[in-house]
């Protein structure tokens, strides 16, 4: 059964705490994946909801992989956002407290999808040239991401 349709039919539209997990997988070139999203036609990074049973690992990797076909291996915990700030109402409704554990990955395998069902589009990008149609709720994990002194280096 799908955890969020099961919760929300005990208690509608009322604010829950779900938890969110995704990662910023960097190739070879340490260029970040990011992913255009068929919902909102904007650029972000993989990942989403939590599933039971799930650890925030198995979460990301399940997500990066339905969204990209990039099966992550070794991760690293990049950030955890949480609190007041990270609240939202879906057009539906719906409210939310959001846990988003953000991971780094560099050893992955498997072929990029190009697009699918929720991504129109799946591309690497170099840091000093990501796109500027960056989803308004992934904003600030850039702005985090290129605000590191030591940004991930491959090899």
């Amino acid at each position: 059964m799908d955890y969020i349709k099961h919760l929300r039919s005990m208690v509608g539209h009322e604010k829950v705490i779900m938890v969110v997990a995704g990662a910023f997988v960097f190739d070879e070139e340490n260029r970040v994946l990011m992913q255009k999203r068929s919902d909102n036609g904007q650029w972000g990074f993989p990942g989403g909801f939590m599933e039971l049973g799930e650890s925030v690992q198995d979460t990301a990797k399940r997500e990066v992989y339905e969204e990209t076909g990039l099966q992550l291996e070794k991760l690293e915990l990049f950030g955890i956002y949480s609190g007041s700030e990270y609240d939202k109402t879906f057009a539906n409704g719906d409210q939310v407290s959001l846990v988003q554990v953000v991971f780094i990955c560099r050893q992955y395998k498997g072929n990029l999808v190009v697009s699918n069902e929720e991504s129109i589009q799946n591309k690497f990008f170099a840091l000093e040239k990501l796109p500027q149609n960056i989803f308004t709720d992934h904003k600030i994990f850039v702005t985090d991401l290129l605000a590191k002194k030591q940004l991930p280096i491959i090899g």
